[in-house]
């Protein structure tokens, strides 16, 4: 038994020696090295009159485990057992040397806990090998057996490279010739000595990855699901590159004024057509001199119109692209309106209101149409009128438009004056 001990741990050690010139590339970690020792209980077969405290007597284990795969693996085991006489018993020492082969399941992969934790596992195992007893002062020569053996091993994940783990684990001996105690011959050479070891020790992994078999999480590991990530970024990023947040037939990736105004016409880089340069799209200018007439026409006959019931009934209006507080450059004529109104007429004060579409979050349009009055406030103030005369509030989203219709929402996300 001496000799097989010593050429277990022999393949032991070099088994170890090997893990560390392990060059495969798994993604994960596949050698361990077990060591722990506890408490045991001998249930069975004793002299009469004898026997051993429930787990009152030690044992120790060394163990070096190799993971197929995340879910299975073997293990070289050698251990013993310290077993030593009960209360009221005469002296008895008893010395249970144990190798085995033993197969490993780990039920945390196989049940998904990764699922849920990355911090405690649970494996099982079992197998068979070779057993001595070894009696003090008896008059038994030593006793040669083989051996069942299964457990259940719970972890607590400590870091990358070290676990702590309980044990429970029962061992079987076939053909026991002599009793625990070493005092009297078995009555059958079949399957009749029983042991119970309880221990805790520490799963020390071995490799040069992060994560060992005992923790991978496969669902992020496989080289398919990187793949597969890989596939859906790609398509993610083409998808983002051919949106066409401005709605004017150039994509984003493409579009160097991703702001522009809806519907109007723009050039292969996304720039709306200006042909006489003067910040406003051709497609709307005709539109605005309808609405707002022209600077020379209101220069002309200013005293035919009343700008304060054309600021405070809406017809003049700064207008914002989609989901942003910067005005259309067109729109910076309205703020001029109110500039100059104010300019000329030192005792009124104006309140800004701000609107937004109903795109969207309603919490978030609120917080939008805030900004696009306070955009409208800052830039009046910076040309010089004293913000003691104004004050800017965000009114959140106007409903009062179809909000199918791109260019009915355009109407609707701007800000208004009242003139006071």
């Amino acid at each position: 038994m001496k000799k097989i001990t010593f050429l277990l741990f022999s393949a032991l050690i070099g088994l170890t020696m090997q893990a560390q010139e392990e060059e495969k590339e798994t993604g994960y970690n596949k050698w361990s090295i077990d060591v722990g020792g506890g408490l045991n209980e001998s249930s069975r077969p004793y002299a009469e009159g004898y026997y051993s405290p429930t787990f009152g007597a030690w044992n120790a284990d060394l163990g070096v485990r190799y993971m197929f795969n995340d879910k299975f693996g073997l293990k070289a085991n050698a251990g013993i057992n310290d077993i030593s006489e009960g209360e009221g018993v005469p002296e008895f020492s008893t010395q249970f040397y144990r190798a085995s082969i033993e197969g490993v399941l780990n039920l945390g992969s196989i049940l998904n806990f990764r699922e849920w934790t990355n911090r405690i596992n649970l494996l099982a195992h079992g197998g068979g090998g070779m057993a001595m007893i070894k009696f003090d002062d008896a008059t038994f020569d030593d006793d040669y057996m083989t051996i069942v053996t299964a457990g259940i091993t719970p972890q607590v994940r400590l870091s990358n490279r070290i676990a702590l783990y309980a044990d429970l684990s029962i061992v079987g001996n076939i053909n026991q010739n002599y009793t625990w105690d070493g005092q009297e011959e078995t009555e059958n050479l079949g399957f009749d000595g029983l042991l119970t070891n309880a221990s805790i020790g520490i799963n020390v992994y071995l490799g040069k990855h992060k994560t060992h078999a005992d923790w991978v999480d496969k669902s992020e590991n496989t080289e398919l699901k990187k793949e597969l990530d890989s596939i859906q970024d790609r398509v993610a990023k083409l998808e983002e590159d051919l949106r066409d947040e401005d709605q004017d037939g150039v994509p984003n990736y493409l579009d160097r004024e991703p702001n522009t105004m809806n519907g109007v016409a723009v050039d292969s880089k996304g720039f709306a057509v200006d042909k006489n340069e003067n910040g406003i799209p051709d497609e709307i200018e005709s539109s605005l001199d309808q609405r707002y007439t022209s600077k020379q026409e209101f220069a002309e006959s200013k005293e035919n119109f009343d700008i304060k019931k054309l600021l405070n009934d809406g017809y003049v209006n700064v207008y914002f692209p989609l989901n942003s507080d910067k005005p259309h450059t067109y729109s910076l004529e309205a703020i001029n309106y109110v500039i100059t109104y104010m300019r000329e007429n030192p005792s009124v004060k104006a309140e800004l209101i701000g609107y937004a579409d109903e795109l969207g979050n309603a919490a978030y349009n609120e917080e939008l149409s805030n900004r696009r009055a306070e955009r409208v406030y800052n830039i009046v103030i910076a040309s010089g009128i004293d913000a003691s005369r104004l004050k800017h509030v965000g009114n959140g989203v106007d409903s009062s438009v179809d909000k199918t219709s791109a260019e009915a929402r355009q109407l609707v996300r701007r800000v208004t004056f009242k003139i006071k």
